[in-house]
């Protein structure tokens, strides 16, 4: 059987790059050689791709924020003609190799925002994770949150601000709204990277500046008193839901550093501890949110449970992390799907979904 050429993208320009190379690693790892040939595409933080040997040969691996892609790679674009589907050397015009679907591995901006997806879609390729509109919608976090909320599901209350707006609210209004405990989030980033937790105007300026730093649009949240609860989707029309799993930070919410930098700066609760009705409720919410979001593939929804047993849906990931520590293939494994099995039905949901949308009249 001829084995599927498997272009991996990894890196990028986001500022998720250091955790895309740890994701890309495990799935690289991981991933059923006797069924796929993986090609490794490095892509830089100036946005070039190089066409990697069959190692990633990363720098500094154990450290999340000090992880760099090794230079060298022979530097390569994608051809958008037709089905040709070709890696072409940006050196001297020639043909390299030729793909049969993308599975990007890129956290944030560029990647997980509809970029790749629409770049691939242009390729005519199948690509790996949500298509084009549910990355974008899933990446933004103004209007997914208006969008879960017309479909009645429970959010945290929040404002948009606007880079340069003179109609953004004043302190004040935030606070009279919101109390003065609040989350400070660039709408199109993850990773908790630009985060902040503020309880004062001095602390809320400083973080929307920094914010700013990373967005045009910034979210500005209600502190929830909750568990922070996960659940993984997988599947296209007829997805399904992993058990839940609970995040147990040290801190008092859950930091990039608690996630990716100190080992022991989370407990991985899986299953989590809940009774049978709410894990059902938990889990059909999970599919709710994927399908009105117009998600496919796979994507992580991570919620609080509010001690009252309200739902709050507090962001969905359409590229989870596929890192050693990630929730996402965690629960899988938990719930009966391997990495390796979980990668493979990744892939093969991806070149279904275009089966599907290519038999579509135009």
């Amino acid at each position: 059987m001829k084995k599927l050429k498997v272009a991996i993208l990894f890196g990028g320009r986001s500022a998720e790059h250091q955790i895309s190379l740890l994701s890309a690693k495990n799935v690289i790892s991981s991933i059923d050689r006797e069924l796929f040939e993986p090609i490794l595409i490095g892509i830089d933080k100036a946005g070039k791709w190089h066409l990697k040997n069959d190692s990633m040969d990363l720098l500094n691996a154990d450290n999340p924020k000090l992880v760099s892609m090794s230079k060298g790679g022979a530097e390569v674009i994608l051809s958008h003609n037709g089905n040709d589907h070709r890696l072409i050397s940006v050196a001297d015009g020639t043909p390299q190799l030729e793909i049969d679907v993308i599975y990007p591995v890129l956290h944030g901006t560029f990647g997980e925002d509809g970029s790749v997806q629409g770049l691939a879609k242009l390729a005519n390729l199948p690509c790996v994770g949500c298509g084009i509109l549910g990355s974008a919608l899933g990446m933004d976090k103004d209007i997914m949150k208006k969008i879960l909320r017309d479909g009645g599901i429970g959010i945290a209350d929040f404002f948009t601000f606007r880079k340069g707006s003179a109609k953004n609210p004043s302190y004040k209004e935030v606070i009279e709204k919101l109390g003065n405990e609040l989350f400070v989030k660039p709408a199109n980033l993850g990773s908790s990277v630009g985060v902040s937790f503020v309880q004062n105007e001095e602390e809320f300026n400083k973080a929307l500046a920094e914010g700013f730093e990373y967005d045009r649009k910034v979210i500005v949240e209600e502190k929830v008193t909750g568990r922070e609860i996960e659940v993984a989707v997988l599947g296209n029309d007829n997805a399904q839901a992993s058990v839940p799993g609970e995040i147990l930070p040290k801190s008092s919410w859950y930091s990039f550093e608690n996630k990716y930098v100190d080992e022991d700066g989370a407990a991985l609760a899986i299953p989590a501890e809940l009774d049978e009705a709410t894990t059902k409720r938990m889990m059909e919410a999970a599919v709710e949110t994927y399908h009105l979001l117009e998600l496919s593939g796979m994507t992580r929804v991570d919620f609080f449970l509010k001690a009252n047993g309200e739902l709050i849906v507090n962001e969905v990931n359409t590229l989870p992390g596929f890192t050693s520590v990630s929730m996402y293939p965690k629960l899988w494994a938990y719930s009966g799907i391997p990495q390796k099995e979980l990668i493979t039905k990744l892939i093969h949901f991806a070149m279904d979904r275009f089966a599907e949308d290519d038999a579509l009249r135009n």
